[in-house]
């Protein structure tokens, strides 16, 4: 580090970058090329063991950094490995775990003070349920505003869905997320019974033991017909928690215990699990088929074909 000359933003010229990158709902194929060359050029990635995995598959970070994971670091609280990339420089991989996150923030402020480029990985897209907003409230909190801070957009978990399942998505939609970590379920049920009355495709977000109650309220609002999609490790194939899985049914049957499709895609009901997206059609919402396939469709409107 040399020199102190300084930006009007309070930033020196001398600091890194601290990068939020998503890599998509599914393995690193979906990422984009900003978010494969931002991780590939870090000083320091943090980074999940899951997705550690997915990168070292890919060649993003060097495999060998799979073989060693995180238990094989360096001793320090951080968990972190230094490891040489082919070109010969050093890059450090940290394990990123729930917990720890305002830890490995302000660990992410001092490298980009000290100069270096630091990648904090999220699933699908950083502002969509990501590590985005968790960041940037970080900086506040540490009085971080000279650090600055770069979003790289993902493919998020609805999108990736929607291409799974067809063309679902071709009208209005709306996500809600079912977590209840962040806010009480009285606001997370008004939404979604505002939702379903105004004739939104619906995409339900970590659906972890609150998916049946959610599309009961759905349900007060919505015909049992609509169809329904339950998507699991959406483009993760046999490498996700449990293997990619889709499963399409009605809301009713969803709501029944022992209904459902249970032959379409996924044989038993995969609906627990955090990996796992929920799209509920609305009342133009179609379950068609081709050969090879079932798939939904939302029309955008009442145009034909002939009007685009």
């Amino acid at each position: 580090m040399t020199g102190d000359s300084q930006q009007s933003d309070g930033r020196t010229d001398d600091y890194g970058t601290l990068y939020v990158v998503g890599i998509g709902p599914g393995l690193p194929a979906h990422a984009t090329r900003r978010a494969r060359e931002v991780i590939r050029d870090a000083d320091c990635v943090i980074v999940a063991d899951l997705y550690r995995q997915f990168l070292c598959e890919d060649g993003i970070i060097p495999p060998a950094a799979r073989e060693r994971g995180s238990a094989g670091g360096n001793g320090t609280t951080f968990d972190e490995d230094v490891i040489v990339r082919n070109d010969g420089r050093e890059q450090t991989l940290v394990r990123s775990s729930m917990g720890r996150q305002r830890e490995l923030a302000e660990l992410s402020f001092r490298r980009v003070r000290d100069g270096d480029d630091v990648v904090h990985v999220s699933g699908g897209d950083p502002n969509v349920y990501g590590k985005a907003d968790l960041l940037f409230s970080a900086a506040e909190r540490a009085g971080a505003a000279d650090v600055p801070i770069e979003v790289v957009p993902g493919v998020t978990a609805a999108t990736g869905a929607a291409a799974a399942l067809g063309a679902p998505l071709s009208n209005d939609f709306c996500t809600i997320s079912l977590s209840e970590k962040w806010r009480p379920w009285s606001e997370i049920e008004r939404k979604l019974r505002a939702a379903a009355e105004s004739g939104f495709v619906i995409v339900l977000y970590n659906p972890r033991g609150n998916h049946r109650r959610a599309l009961a309220v759905i349900r007060e609002e919505r015909d049992g017909g609509v169809p329904v999609a339950v998507v699991t490790d959406v483009g993760r194939k046999e490498a996700g928690r449990v293997g990619e899985q889709r499963r399409i049914a009605t809301l009713e049957e969803l709501l029944d215990v022992d209904g459902g499709d249970n032959n379409n895609d996924a044989g038993d009901d995969p609906i627990d699990a955090m990996a796992t997206t929920i799209v509920v059609g609305n009342a133009r919402t179609e379950i068609r088929e081709t050969a090879d396939r079932r798939y939904l469709f939302t029309p955008r409107g009442d145009r034909e074909i002939a009007d685009f």
